[in-house]
């Protein structure tokens, strides 16, 4: 191991962390509006002081993890895979009851008074898999590479991910098993393959993809589904997003409350603490309807503009990364951030059924607002990385 050190005039990453910042205000703004408008909350302060000690716990996490020297992290991350995958086994005996029977998933681990979703961290854990095997095998390959160690290099890739989808089915969580497929889609369209093998996987996943539809939206298609074990409730979001105002004294009630939200809140919307629409949950999965209600159509394209900066933000450094696995891990990241966005949003706004996913940094604190932390974290440790080391394996 050869070890040179190299100074950096900026070993924190100002420009990546003023759009969080920015966001997490938002989202505090956006928690107390929808606190505000629920008639169930007596009271908003301990809302949002919890609110405020998921922020100041992820902030420290966030710190904690740009720390981690990159030797370190490329020597833990098999484990880190391995712990991630044996917190989402341990769903098949530990799964919180109550909260499977309100969602229909057994996504939340319930050890005592300890509950939290495994599917958060297995997120980072599989980002940084990924980026171990493409990194390994790169180094290793000839330049350029054959196709026998494509089909390789995705062998290995397909081999650290099924397990992981398996868990996902038992979980019955399809809309996180979307993240994960989104993180592989984007790590394996930089990994270097040829683009004949690419150009015919992403075919392939194009038709599977079609098919899906096709077979959620027949009676004989949802039969077969059915078969697989999907669920009644599943295919009740689909008619739900397709037709919500046809069904929105029951199936689709939550989504067509929301468009309403969004739809009263017009160019500059209602202002914070006048919002008249009654929505469920929307402290989380629909927290910007606050945003469409309380400040209109401006106020939205605002945060979409903000999250456009972020993601900016990640491409500079994904394009500006001296390490291959560094490269890697933010085009990973960028994956997971930017489906959340997409998702969130697009379900809000009636383009994309409702799958449960929340609006990073918006949303309501918990074990996927702290895993957004980790992961700015992993982006932020390659500027403050001022030791460069040079290893074969990194």
């Amino acid at each position: 191991m050869r070890k040179s050190l190299t100074a950096k005039s900026e070993p924190v990453n100002y420009a990546l962390l003023l759009p969080v910042f920015l966001l997490i205000l938002v989202g505090f703004v956006a928690q107390y509006g929808a606190f505000h408008a629920d008639p169930m909350v007596e009271s908003i302060a301990p809302l949002l002081k919890k609110q405020l000690l998921w922020t100041i716990l992820g902030i420290g996490t966030m710190f904690g993890t740009m720390f981690i020297p990159i030797k370190y992290l490329w020597k833990l991350t098999p484990a880190l895979y391995g712990l991630s995958l044996i917190l989402m086994g341990l769903l098949i005996k530990f799964h919180d009851p109550v909260m499977a029977a309100a969602t229909g998933t057994k996504r939340w681990l319930r050890l005592g008074p300890i509950s939290f979703q495994p599917s958060e961290f297995m997120k980072l854990g599989y980002i940084l898999m990924l980026a171990y095997i493409v990194t390994r095998r790169r180094q290793r390959a000839t330049t350029p590479s054959t196709s026998k160690e494509d089909f390789h290099l995705l062998g290995e890739l397909v081999i650290v991910s099924l397990p992981v989808l398996a868990l996902m089915f038992y979980q019955k969580d399809f809309g996180t098993s979307l993240v994960f497929i989104s993180i592989f889609l984007g790590i394996v369209l930089v990994s270097g393959c040829s683009w004949k093998i690419l150009t015919v996987g992403f075919s392939i996943i194009g038709v599977l993809g079609v098919s899906g539809i096709l077979l959620v939206l027949t009676e004989q298609g949802q039969k077969i589904l059915s078969f697989l074990h999907f669920k009644p409730y599943q295919f009740n979001r689909i008619h739900a997003w397709l037709n919500p105002f046809e069904y929105a004294d029951s199936i689709s009630f939550q989504q067509a409350r929301g468009l309403t939200a969004i739809g009263s809140g017009e160019m500059l919307g209602k202002g914070l603490t006048n919002l008249q629409v009654y929505v469920p949950v929307r402290e989380s999965d629909m927290i910007f309807t606050v945003i469409g209600e309380a400040y209109g159509f401006v106020g939205t394209c605002a945060l979409i503009l903000l999250f456009f900066y972020l993601i900016y933000q990640m491409l500079i450094c994904t394009l500006n990364a001296k390490r291959e696995f560094y490269a890697y891990i933010t085009t990973g990241v960028i994956m997971y951030f930017l489906f959340h966005i997409l998702e969130n949003i697009g379900s809000n706004i009636g383009l994309l059924p409702l799958t449960g996913i929340p609006l990073p940094f918006i949303s309501q604190g918990g074990t996927a607002y702290l895993a957004n932390f980790i992961g700015i974290g992993l982006i932020l440790s390659m500027y403050y990385q001022k030791e460069k080391v040079e290893v074969d394996s990194v």
